[in-house]
């Protein structure tokens, strides 16, 4: 049997063949790293650029746009990088096609969210740092991705809700406006004056001065409950200090009415006995 050990010369023949492709596929295999290398860092570099002056200007748009110049660059840069390693470009490009292809319908979902992204962007719903309400969650909007928002709730929680989903369901925007009203329900008892609880009422929310004058608050009788008169009590202020006026017209309303001799009643049950005759 012929052995299959190359004798002296194979293996000069062998070395010598490897270090012909060596110094020929050496330098540009060096030169297409240090062209990867740079390239990424010079990328990274001009998407910071980027994003610190679109954002400075509009930070919905100039997260969303740096993402996506971020991951183009990259990709020109890998077709770049592996044309110079000898790669045909035309077949690398068609590989990434076909690729592109299955990802894409593997990924439908996310698609979906990137093109919810778009039109967030160009009919914006919502901007960074709006207050809104959407998928059962109440928060700031801190940042639009590509295919998230990210969303910071009131008692730190950072949910993320798909793009696609933001822009194809119903969702409440606080901040669309820069005055906001809120309702409140005072209860009097019926044996109290209507009129001098009203007067009350106004006298109240005239020391406060994040209250706006125009609209003008508005008390009028909403309910005829079970134990009490219902005067329901409607004021516009900013939208920043809508909720503590909220919260501390509550409290100066019980003080003025324990000081004016006006009950607000709790619920209360008349029980009538009767004693049949025996």
């Amino acid at each position: 049997m012929e052995s299959m050990i190359p004798d002296t010369e194979q293996l000069q023949e062998l070395t010598s063949m490897a270090a012909g492709m060596a110094m020929n596929y050496l330098p540009q295999l060096l030169l297409a790293v240090i062209t990867l290398v740079v390239g990424l860092w010079l990328i990274n570099r001009f998407v910071t650029a980027l994003d610190r002056k679109l954002t400075a200007k509009d930070p919905t748009l100039g997260r969303f746009v740096t993402g996506l110049v971020s991951i183009l660059f990259k990709i020109i840069l890998l077709i770049s990088v592996a044309s110079m390693v000898g790669i045909a470009t035309t077949s690398f490009i068609a590989v990434l096609g076909a690729a592109g292809l299955a990802v894409g319908l593997a990924l439908q979902g996310s698609l979906a969210n990137f093109a919810g992204g778009v039109l967030i962007l160009i009919f914006k719903p919502f901007k960074v740092g709006d207050v809104i309400e959407a998928q059962g969650f109440l928060g700031t909007v801190k940042e639009i991705q590509i295919l998230y928002t990210v969303v910071d709730t009131f008692d730190n929680r950072q949910v993320v809700m798909p793009n696609a989903s933001l822009s194809n369901a119903s969702l409440t925007n606080y901040s669309a406006y820069p005055n906001r009203r809120v309702d409140m329900t005072i209860g009097i008892s019926y044996t109290d004056d209507i009129q001098k609880a009203r007067e009350v009422i106004q006298k109240t929310l005239a020391t406060d001065e994040r209250i706006l004058r125009d609209p003008e608050p508005m008390i009028v009788v909403g309910d005829l409950g079970d134990s009490s008169v219902d005067l329901k009590v409607r004021i516009w202020a900013n939208g920043d200090d809508l909720w503590l006026c909220y919260w501390h017209m509550l409290e100066q309303i019980k003080v003025a009415f324990d000081q004016n001799g006006i009950t607000i009643p709790y619920p209360q049950r008349d029980v009538h006995h009767y004693q049949p005759a025996g």
